[in-house]
């Protein structure tokens, strides 16, 4: 464990003592202009010129003098001009020793004009010594400065050159300030279950091993960004109360030949010293990526030699060694499989994205810091936040506190996390862009087109909120509430293609002319229908055939069609879009005077809501699975409430019921007496 506020040596450190050297000698070398004489001289001018002498300084140690003198003495002694002599000229000159000095300028102050003071000093040669060894001792200490970074001693002890090789894992001690448990994890129910075998094997070794089993060396978290692998990872080192060394992929990959393996095996090293112990790899496609599918040479080859060392050190430890592997990503269809076969990664634990239920559990983690009134509803947050990961969720909270802090209010309120929920949806809102009126009412007719048909679509998403005020590349934009479901028909697909068509039809319906504000739509409803045909095999012309290869593997550089069957593909594509366009117009034909008045509304106040579209369609006829779900939750804390309400009745009347009997037994008692 290392010292805390200890001494370290830096590299400012180095730079400090040779500044300050550097400004002593310069205020210690005297840049003054000076001559030797002899002593025999220097008499002569003291007799003669003593009033130009400003100042003598005897050195009693070294026999030697200074004497200050004037430009014009300078001037005559040095023959140069007076305003070319320098800066402070002086004389040195040796003497034949400080009393006879003292004895001789006597008698010039009796017999000639000196009155010079002087003054009497021993001679330092701390100058001398610096000029001489200064420049050796400054190697010695910038040698022995080098040496200690090279071996890593100056920078923490992975720094160095000799320490390249050193695995840079970052270690979370079991007694250190950071633990995680998995009450900070909100969700992942299912994913919780997988890993609280490894805890309790940490935990409890003895009670797998007395009966010969063997717990998994390693578990691999897949998911998407932001679900929480990395944070789900700790809090199983935070429950097992064991060291948890962490690092990520890429910390394995360097400039140097040989240094990713040698890493590997520093790291396993580390991890066989402090068993039982969790070792957790962050994103570790950056290395195990499948071999031999890069056509690159030098660092191909290095990291190739990386996972060859990986899988090895993976082999070389027991079961029951105590040292368990954790790893996370998101790309597992591109990893290795000698790296996810049995033995190395024998569980592979799959984190998806959160559901209802689990987005409202995370809310309630992130919320837990944040001052919000009671208009706040956690329900609805988490069924307008579909699709949503760990990590967007705490970005809402945090976007929402920002807001409500730049409205200068104390708390934050439902309308808060609503702008929150846009402004990561759609972008900025850009009020100040500027949109001709006839832009306003094209935008306005293409986004009651979308509402009009979410809206007499069974399987289409329901309406939210639309608004034609422009946010971030969008010029409108629509919110819906998407159904959360594991599989799709082909009536549902269909459903949503014609509602994103829409806008189009709208806009050649009533504007009778089209505009470039379809182009996303278009893209989507394309990818959707192509997904439809080719990958899904719903097409009554192409049935039951799948060209996705879901293994990530690629047929190369040949289609796996014939051309033929390509234009069948594009034929029953266009035949698909065609109809669910045409029953778009046949819809808002049916609608328009609805949709004409949705246009008003939005052409007025810019947005709408799911209640004005209820007050001019009526209410919808088909609710989504979200929303039963949610109305099914609903009733069950109504007969909760209710249950409650009976029990605590229930608990009254036993009350009343046993003081009346101890009333009467009272009565009974008295009657007796009497």
């Amino acid at each position: 464990m290392n010292k805390k506020g200890g001494f370290k040596f830096s590299l400012y450190w180095l730079y400090s003592i040779i500044a300050i050297a550097l400004i002593s000698l310069y205020y210690m070398n005297d840049e003054s202009v000076s001559k030797e004489v002899s002593w025999t001289k220097f008499s002569e001018i003291a007799i003669s010129d003593g009033k130009d002498i400003k100042e003598i300084k005897v050195y009693r140690n070294s026999n030697e003098l200074e004497a200050l003198i004037t430009d014009s003495l300078a001037a005559k002694i040095f023959n140069k001009e007076v305003d070319k002599v320098g800066k402070s000229p002086k004389l040195l000159v040796s003497i034949p020793s400080s009393d006879q000095f003292d004895k001789v300028s006597s008698e010039w102050r009796e017999n000639y004009e000196f009155n010079t003071p002087i003054s009497y000093d021993d001679k330092s040669d701390f100058s001398d010594i610096i000029w001489g060894f200064g420049p050796i001792l400054l190697l010695v200490v910038f040698w022995i400065f080098m040496m200690r970074r090279m071996s890593g001693g100056g920078s923490g002890g992975n720094g160095g050159v000799f320490n390249v090789g050193k695995a840079k894992a970052q270690v979370f001690d079991k007694n250190g300030p950071i633990k995680v448990t998995f009450n900070d994890v909100a969700g992942l129910s299912e994913a919780k279950q997988e890993v609280e075998e490894i805890v309790d094997f940490l935990k409890n070794p003895n009670k797998y091993t007395v009966l010969g089993g063997k717990i998994p060396k390693g578990a691999l978290l897949v998911g998407p960004p932001g679900t929480g692998k990395t944070l789900l990872a700790k809090a199983v080192a935070g429950e097992a109360n064991v060291p948890f060394l962490s690092l990520s992929g890429s910390d394995f990959v360097e400039m140097f030949v040989g240094v990713g393996a040698s890493r590997v095996r520093d790291l396993f090293k580390q991890a066989k010293e402090k068993a039982p112990c969790i070792v957790f790899i962050d994103e570790i496609d950056a290395v195990g990526r499948a071999r031999g599918k890069n056509v690159g040479m030098g660092a191909n080859e290095e990291r190739e030699n990386t996972l060859n060392q990986l899988l090895t050190e993976m082999d070389g430890f027991g079961s029951n060694s105590g040292v368990i592997i954790l790893a996370a990503t998101n790309r597992v269809d591109i990893l290795d499989k000698a790296l996810l076969r049995a033995g190395r990664f024998d569980r592979q634990i799959y984190i998806e994205l959160p559901e209802l239920n689990d987005r409202k559990a995370i809310f309630n983690v992130h919320l837990k810091g944040v001052k919000i009134d009671e208009s706040v509803d956690v329900d609805l947050l988490a069924r307008q936040t579909p699709g949503f990961s760990g990590a967007d969720i705490a970005n809402v909270c945090n976007e929402a506190a920002l807001i409500a802090a730049r409205r200068d209010k104390k708390e934050v309120s439902r309308q808060d996390f609503m702008d929150a929920v846009d402004r990561i949806i759609g972008g900025l809102e850009k009020r100040g862009k500027i949109t001709t009126d006839e832009e306003k009412r094209s935008i306005a007719v293409h986004e009651a087109g979308h509402a009009t048909l979410s809206w007499f679509l069974q399987y289409a998403n329901p309406l939210v909120k639309v608004t034609i005020v422009p946010r971030g590349k969008a010029l409108g934009a629509a919110w819906y509430l998407p159904e959360e479901r594991k599989i799709t028909t082909l009536e549902q697909i269909q459903d949503e293609i014609c509602a994103i068509l829409g806008g189009r039809a709208a806009e050649e319906l009533f504007l009778g002319k089209i505009s470039t504000g379809a182009a996303n739509d278009l893209e989507r409803v394309t990818k959707q229908a192509y997904a439809l045909v080719t990958y899904f095999g719903m097409s009554p012309e192409l049935p039951n055939i799948s060209y996705y290869d879901s293994s990530g593997q690629g047929y190369g550089f040949t289609k796996p069609y014939s051309e033929e069957t390509a234009k069948l593909i594009d034929k029953e594509v266009s035949r698909l879009i065609a109809e669910q366009y045409d029953r778009a117009k046949k819809i808002l034909t049916e609608k328009a005077e609805g949709h004409h008045a949705l246009t008003s509304i939005l052409l007025d106040r810019e947005v709408i809501y799911t209640e004005d579209v209820e007050n001019i369609f009526g209410k919808r006829q088909w609710s989504s699975r979200t929303e039963e779900i949610m109305a099914a939750e609903d009733d069950k804390k109504t007969e909760i409430a209710i249950e409650e309400k009976k029990a605590l009745e229930c608990k009254k009347e036993e009350c009343e019921k046993s003081e009346e009997k101890s009333e009467n037994n009272t009565t009974d008692i008295v009657n007796d007496k009497e």
